[in-house]
């Protein structure tokens, strides 16, 4: 049976944030690592990668990115993106399933490039089928008479340590939509880095505010 780790030559990935120095999340990234090691059979990272993830976000408020080939960890930070409300286009990149976050982004780089062209901040990508899927680096949510809706993780979205926590926080349906099925509603996008965050416009039109979308971003962080 052949190794399915050879189909992820160029390693995999963990974007962490650090508050004030603290890395709420941690546990969950490296959870997260250890699942796609095993699901993928790569090599293991190394027993102090925890260790290496403290040293590197040091007392402020960072970005950690953990990149994992052959048994290797590469630490590097950089700042944190301030962007409270984002205008996001609908990517003519045909999404493929990213089940788990590899260096394998070529879809998110070239769709998050085409989006800047247009003067929008991130892109939206949809399935062959026509469902909504994600995002360049984010899930995306929407609000249906007053339930929280994402696309169903079935589709091959990434399983985002943002999404989960917001599944943890309210009761969130998954579905299969079209884009069409946005149209009108308040969205929002979320990940481990950025938390919660607005989007004010899609396609060019604006989107309309939901109080509970401010409501579910005071409670993403923990205590």
């Amino acid at each position: 049976m052949p190794r399915v780790g050879a189909m992820v030559e160029a390693g995999l990935i963990e974007t962490i944030r650090a508050r004030e120095g603290r890395l709420p999340w941690l546990g969950r990234h490296l959870a997260r690592l250890r699942a796609s090691v095993a699901a993928l059979g790569v090599a293991e990272p190394p027993g102090d990668v925890a260790d290496l993830a403290h040293i590197a976000a040091g007392a402020g408020d960072r970005v950690v990115r953990l990149e994992l080939r052959d048994g290797h960890v590469e630490v590097t930070t950089r700042d944190v993106n301030a962007e409270r409300a984002v205008a996001v286009v609908v990517s003519d990149e045909l999404y493929r399933p990213y089940p788990h976050k590899t260096t394998r982004r070529e879809q998110f780089g070239r769709a998050l490039a085409n989006a800047r062209r247009t003067g929008a901040h991130d892109a939206l990508l949809v399935t062959a089928d026509g469902y909504v899927a994600e995002g360049t680096s984010w899930n995306v949510f929407w609000w249906d008479h007053g339930t929280p809706y994402t696309p169903a993780e079935e589709l091959g979205v990434l399983p985002g340590i943002g999404r989960s926590r917001v599944m943890e926080l309210t009761g969130v349906k998954e579905a299969r939509v079209p884009v069409s099925a946005l149209a009108g509603r308040s969205l929002f996008l979320v990940n481990a880095v950025r938390g919660i965050v607005e989007i004010a416009m899609l396609q060019g039109a604006a989107i309309p505010r939901d109080p509970r979308t401010a409501e579910l971003s005071s409670s993403f962080w923990p205590d």
